[in-house]
């Protein structure tokens, strides 16, 4: 994949903007571009890398872009909306796509994409979460490739790199335990949207910021890499690992365990998949110091379950299948919304995503769907929270 265009699906936001870092180290072309609102930024972006297309959320945006980028040579098509993310995510010039949207709705480009024949970069943990019965057929079917990009899944992958197939016994999914790792339900019941943005270890985006706060970001990435790697959920097992430096682990049948470590930086994992099988210098990353205050003691704890139970919500999805994972992600996507936009507080997430997939269990609730189906879900969902 060295030196061939890649396409950027989110390139404003935290993996889209890191992806566009490690471009520029590897001299890798752009052929397009997706965001949502930031055009000051991805103006910044076009004139570095010169994509031929970009597209943007809204139209009244892209008639701006399109006025401030005429001085830029070659021309830069502008288009906006659904139809814009669906033609840069099938650009003829780019034989790669990196899934970086946030939420659900990354799954549509996703799949134009695998049927256009491009290989995945996938960040966007929603795309299996909610589609994967989707998906993956459709990979096996258009013998697609799909790179997992977010560092759990990264790791996960090059531990299993050389196993043989049926060798996998247990995944140990790690995660740092968010900011409120310890925190009692008092406690929680008084988190300010200030206190959830603060995580002790990545600075990501905002709603996979509260995702990881609530753990139902790890929830999230039970589900995927149950889809990834073809293991069922009940064999996934979640590690709170605070220092962050062993990005997940896996156990094989024989009894021994592999980690992949290094400090936190999701620029290895980006380059990886881009890369892939090569492994090439870093962009001037820190070498490992095993030696360092935060790598030479490395702890493990169970998760708090009775305080975080988004993640015990998540194992219940992967289980039931069908649409109830899709119903879970866009309650918990519009949960966020309404905390962050201090609508609700931080403890009602959780109590807003439950009584969501109640309901929908109750009455409206598919073993198997189409993609229409599954956005009717999502719609469903998102009202339902909305009106809570």
């Amino acid at each position: 994949m060295q030196g061939q265009p890649i396409t950027i699906l989110g390139s404003t936001g935290s993996i889209g903007t890191q992806t566009l870092e490690v471009c520029a180290h590897l001299h890798r072309p752009v052929a397009a571009l997706a965001a949502g609102y930031q055009i000051d930024l991805l103006e910044k972006q076009v004139r570095q890398f010169k994509p031929r297309l970009v597209s943007v959320a809204r139209e009244q945006d892209a008639v701006k872009l399109r006025e401030r980028l005429r001085d830029v040579s070659p021309a830069v098509e502008v288009m906006f909306g659904r139809e814009g993310n669906l033609a840069v995510a099938t650009i003829s010039e780019a034989k790669m796509v990196v899934a970086a949207m946030v939420g659900a709705a990354g799954l549509e480009p996703v799949m134009a994409a695998i049927k256009a024949g491009k290989a995945i970069a996938l960040a966007n943990k929603e795309t299996l979460v909610t589609g994967g019965a989707l998906v993956v057929p459709m990979l096996q079917e258009y013998d697609g490739t799909l790179y997992p990009v977010d560092s759990e899944h990264s790791a996960i992958w090059q531990c299993l790199a050389g196993t043989a197939p049926d060798s996998l016994q247990r995944i140990l999914l790690t995660a740092s335990g968010g900011p409120f790792r310890g925190y009692s339900q008092q406690q929680l019941q008084k988190v300010k949207v200030e206190d959830a943005l603060k995580h002790p270890t990545w600075q990501m985006g905002g709603k996979i910021t509260i995702d990881s706060a609530t753990l139902m970001n790890k929830g999230l990435e039970v589900i995927e890499a149950s889809w990834l790697f073809g293991c069922p959920a009940e064999q996934i097992e979640v590690v709170i690992h605070p220092q962050s430096i062993i990005h997940s682990m896996i156990e094989l049948r024989d009894g021994s365990v592999l980690a992949q470590m290094g400090f936190p930086d999701m620029k290895l994992p980006i380059q990886l998949a881009l890369t892939w099988p090569a492994r090439l210098p870093p962009g001037g990353q820190p070498r490992f110091d095993p030696f360092s205050p935060k790598a030479s003691q490395l702890t493990f704890e169970q998760p708090d379950l009775d305080n975080f139970p988004l993640l015990v919500r998540a194992y219940d999805a992967a289980r039931q299948g069908g649409t109830l994972p899709a119903v879970m992600n866009a309650a918990n996507e519009t949960a966020v919304e309404r905390f962050l936009g201090r609508q609700i507080s931080f403890t009602d997430i959780a109590k807003d995503v439950e009584r969501c997939m109640e309901a929908h269990l109750k009455n409206g609730y598919q073993s198997s769907f189409s993609y229409e189906d599954l956005m009717e879900a999502d719609n469903w969902a998102r009202k339902y929270v909305k009106e809570l």
